[in-house]
Formats: C-alpha cells, sequence, structure tokens
C-alpha cells in the first residue's frame, strides 16, 4: 500500500510539474497538505505561480474546486452560503456558497476584512458550516489553499495568529531558475495549460490515501521528538508566542504523509525535520528585539532542529 501511495504522489506531482516547473518541493508540499486533510498558505511575491499552483493541484484531481476572489467588499455570507425565503414553500432554504467545494483557492486572502476572514475559521477546522444554528458538512476531501503577497500592504488586513493557526503550512514559492524559467517561456502560448492537465485521481481516490496516511506507524521516540521540536518554540527566548498543540498534530500529520510517499509505513526523524519549518515557523510570534535583530521564524525553527537531540535508534532507518 505505501509503493502504491507513492506511485499515485508521484503521478500528481509529476502531472502538476507541467505547469508549475523547477519547483518540485514546492509541490510535494501542497500534496502533503492536501493528504494531511490541512491548508495550505502561499506567500510570494506577484507573478511567481501562487494562483496557477493551486489551479494545478486542482485540476489534476477529479474534485470540485471554486476560487474565491477576497476583496474588502466581500461578506462572510459570499463564502459561506446563505439562507434565501422560498415564496412557494413558506421556508427558508439554504443556498451554498462557493467554500462547498472539495478545493478552494482564496486569492488574496488578506484583502478582505477580518469579519470575512474569520468565516473560513469554523470551516477550517470542523469542516462545517453553521448557518441559523444548522450545521452543513463540506465535502471531503477539503482543501483550503490561500494566496497573500508579502508586498503592497495597502489596504490589506494581516491574517491574525488564530487564521494562521488553522493552515497546516504557509509556503513560498519563489522565482524559477534560468534553466525553469527559459522552459516556461518556450512553452507559452502553446504550452500546457492548466485547462488542458489531465486528471490523475478521483476524491475517491484522494480520500482512500488520506485513510491509509493515518494509519503509518510512529514510533515513541518520534511522538517525543515531535513534542520537543513543538515545546522549544514555546521556552524560545526570541519567541512571544510558540507553536499550540495543534502544530504538533499537524506536524505529526505531515510527517505521516511524507513518509507513505516515500514509500515507507513508518515515519522517521528525517520526516519531522524536513517539515518543521513549513509547518511550524507561521504559527511563532517573535519578540520585538528578535525583529529589530531581523530574526526569522523560519530561522528559529532551523536552531531547535539542530539542537534538538534526534533520536538515535530511528536516524538510519
Amino acid at each position: 500500500m505505501a509503493g502504491q501511495f507513492a506511485q499515485r504522489f508521484n503521478l500528481l506531482a509529476e502531472n502538476i510539474e507541467r505547469i508549475i516547473r523547477g519547483k518540485r518541493e514546492a509541490v510535494e508540499l501542497a500534496l502533503i497538505c492536501l493528504f494531511s486533510e490541512g491548508h495550505l498558505l502561499i506567500e510570494d511575491v506577484p507573478g511567481t505561480g501562487k494562483t496557477t499552483l493551486a489551479r494545478a493541484v486542482a485540476a489534476s484531481v477529479d474534485a470540485a474546486w471554486r476560487r474565491i476572489q477576497f476583496t474588502p467588499d466581500l461578506l462572510p455570507s459570499d463564502i459561506t452560503g446563505v439562507s434565501i425565503f422560498n415564496q412557494a414553500s413558506r421556508t427558508f432554504e439554504f443556498h451554498q456558497g462557493p467554500v462547498f467545494a472539495n478545493i478552494v483557492l482564496g486569492d488574496e486572502i488578506n484583502r478582505a476584512s477580518p469579519k470575512t476572514q474569520a468565516a473560513l475559521l469554523e470551516v477550517m477546522e470542523e469542516r462545517r458550516v453553521t448557518v441559523d444554528s444548522e450545521p452543513h458538512p463540506v465535502p471531503r476531501p477539503f482543501l483550503v489553499v490561500a494566496t497573500q503577497n508579502p508586498v503592497d500592504m495597502d489596504g490589506t488586513y494581516p491574517l491574525p495568529e488564530a487564521q494562521l493557526d488553522r493552515f497546516l503550512m504557509r509556503i513560498s514559492v519563489g522565482y524559477p531558475d534560468h534553466a525553469a524559467e527559459v522552459q516556461v517561456l518556450k512553452g507559452m502560448p502553446t504550452g500546457p495549460q492548466v485547462e488542458r492537465l489531465p486528471v490523475v485521481a478521483r476524491a475517491s481516490d484522494v480520500a482512500g490515501m488520506i485513510d491509509f496516511a493515518t494509519r503509518i506507524h510512529v514510533a515513541d521516540p518520534i511522538y517525543d521528538y515531535v513534542v520537543g521540536v513543538v515545546a522549544a518554540t514555546r521556552t524560545s527566548p526570541e519567541v512571544r508566542l510558540g507553536a499550540s498543540p495543534r502544530a504538533s498534530l499537524a506536524l505529526l500529520r505531515a510527517a505521516r504523509v511524507r513518509a507513505a510517499a516515500a514509500g515507507r509505513h513508518y515515519v522517521v526523524p528525517e520526516d519531522v525535520k524536513a517539515l518543521a519549518a513549513p509547518v511550524l515557523a507561521h504559527r511563532l510570534v517573535l519578540t520585538p528585539e528578535a525583529e529589530l535583530r531581523e530574526r526569522t521564524a523560519g530561522a528559529l525553527v532551523g536552531e531547535i532542529l539542530a539542537a534538538m537531540p534526534v533520536p538515535q535508534a530511528l536516524a538510519g532507518v
């Protein structure tokens, strides 16, 4: 089963790489979020393929997907849906919003008001929307891919810590290298396009892979290692707010998927180390003194990993 998981994972990654060239790590992290039943925040400068990456993931899976363009005048009901009075039946009927899809792309999420951003809090954590005291579950699998630009912050609303904590990972696509950008230029305008990507997995396949990943074996030393890494973020003198227990759960889920993607039925410390920065960095709030020294959360996580003893019995497994 682990071999089948790895084969399908690689097939999806290669399909997406037909559009997103030279960014294998970003593609794999996006797929790990999908199979971890987590959510992905892509933060990068304009034009690097943030939206294209999300669309390519959606196009590769035969599942429903919706795109929401976040703007200052967007209302919460524009996302979750609204109850409308039916004159014929004399009752209120719930009309689903675009969040009722398998993959939801929230473009430039930081341009919406905090009230509208908060409309995603419940559905991202509990996978349901409550309207007029009635819960409405969203389909499975369910993945929110949100994008935001770290520049041009005029008129934007930074995501609060509670919202950031809902995202399993925050990644950056980054600029392509020289060879990859040349291939992009050669492929335009007749090259591969998102609309032409073949579907290589069904929604039921993804759900089965999600279930399999939850059964990946985790030894007791790995549990201790994950908790030790996360706990170190709470005691660091450079951190004002460390990672929560939700971060520990997220890191473990992602490590299980990475192990399965490698064709293994067990987690090794390298899985945790490879995913610690994308999973933990955006959850940390540094002290003002650390920010003045231009310290970054990613660098701090790297130092914690370097100082943390690795379970020796599993280091070479």
